[in-house]
Parts: structure tokens; C-alpha cells; sequence
């Protein structure tokens, strides 16, 4: 008896539990390729505007003229323009108040900025949970469907008088197909969430490293006027 040994013909006469698992890889491949492209277009992006701001910042402009500038885009600003723009909003709002000591102005401004920057940092890591998740678990969620496509081979075999190859044969290659599938999922996500991880952690350093040559800004500023 001919027996069909094409990728099809394995996935298709597979058992339901086997395609299940097929089905959750290929599933989870799919979604991870997705957050791997969009996550790849965003942090370009972060990049791109962080370099853009950095460069009109240091260029000499006049903070008011740029906060107003800033502060007339549609909202909301994101990165190191956002840090700014909360930083500087509550600077000026907290020099307004004649009660307001000298460290406690700074100390507003440099809070305000923290959390600019901690909504950044949730913006910029969202994916890659996904990615981590996606990465450690799919090699196990493939071998689980080698382990049940070998025990129905198996089973084929141990209820057989004759055994043969072709018997077998489907079980452990649709077997093997689950463990390809498996590793197909998670090498990529692994790659994706490391390379992004490190390039989110560099664009944070940046963010933080702005934070504090701001709040230098500012406190030189408090001290001037």
C-alpha cells in the first residue's frame, strides 16, 4: 500500500491532536513574525526621533519657543519629546506658585519626567513578552506532538502481525514535522527578542541620559533667575 509522504499529505493525515499542535505553532508563528515587523518599524522610528530631537535641541533653540512649538502638535508626543514636554510643563507650572522652593520645582519637573519616561519604557517593551514566551516554549509545544505522533506510531506498530516501515513511516514524520514546526516558532522569536530587547534597553539609557542633562538645564535655569 503507496503511502503519502508529501508535507500535505503528513499534515492532513495527521491526528487531531498533532494538527492541534500545528495549528497553535503555526498560529504562534504567524502572530510573532507580525509583532517582529511592527516592532522592527517602531523602534526605527524611536530612533529616527530621538536623533531629530537630540540634533533641534542641542542646535541652540530657546526652550519656551520649543515647548511651544512642541506644545501645539496633535498629542500624544512620544520619546524624548514627551520627556520634555512633561518636564518643562511642570517646571513653569510650579515656578507660577510664589510658595514654591527652589529644590521642590526641580524635584516636580524631574518627577514628571520619571513618568513620561516609565510610560515610554511600557510603550517600547510591549511585544516582546510575547516574543520571550513565544521563544521558550514553542520547542516543547513541538515535541510534545513528536512525543504523541511517535506513540501512535507505536500503537499502529504493536497491534500489527507484520511490522514495516511503511507502517511507521507517517507517525514519525508527522512526528518530525511538529518538532520542525517548533523550531521554526521559536528561533526567530528568540533572535527578534533579544536583538530588540538590547535596542530597547539602548534607546531607555538615551531617554534617562536626556533626562538628567534636562534637569541640568533646568536646575541652572533656577539658580540664574
Amino acid at each position: 500500500m503507496a503511502v503519502d509522504l508529501s508535507l500535505i499529505g503528513l499534515v492532513t493525515g495527521a491526528s487531531f491532536l498533532v494538527q492541534l499542535v500545528m495549528l497553535l505553532l503555526l498560529a504562534t508563528s504567524i502572530t510573532s513574525w507580525t509583532l517582529i515587523f511592527r516592532k522592527r518599524n517602531e523602534l526605527q522610528q524611536a530612533k529616527k526621533a530621538a536623533d531629530e530631537f537630540e540634533d533641534y535641541f542641542w542646535s541652540g533653540k530657546e526652550l519656551n519657543s520649543l515647548y511651544a512649538e512642541l506644545a501645539m502638535r496633535e498629542p500624544p508626543l512620544r520619546g524624548m519629546e514627551g520627556i520634555f514636554l512633561s518636564g518643562f510643563r511642570e517646571f513653569g507650572r510650579l515656578r507660577k506658585q510664589a510658595s514654591a522652593e527652589q529644590r521642590a520645582v526641580l524635584d516636580g519637573s524631574q518627577r514628571a519626567m520619571r513618568i513620561s519616561l516609565a510610560r515610554e519604557m511600557d510603550t517600547l517593551e510591549a511585544s516582546l513578552p510575547f516574543l520571550a514566551t513565544a521563544g521558550s516554549i514553542s520547542p516543547y509545544v513541538g515535541l510534545f506532538g513528536t512525543v504523541w505522533g511517535i506513540l501512535n506510531s507505536f500503537r499502529t506498530l504493536g497491534g500489527a502481525h507484520q511490522a514495516t516501515l511503511a507502517m511507521v513511516a507517517p507517525g514519525i514524520a508527522e512526528a518530525l514535522i511538529a518538532t520542525a514546526m517548533g523550531l521554526f516558532t521559536a528561533i526567530p522569536a528568540v533572535v527578534a527578542y533579544n536583538r530588540y530587547a538590547h535596542e530597547v534597553e539602548r534607546l531607555i539609557n538615551r531617554y534617562d541620559a536626556f533626562l538628567e542633562e534636562f534637569s541640568a538645564i533646568l536646575q541652572r535655569q533656577i539658580y540664574i533667575s
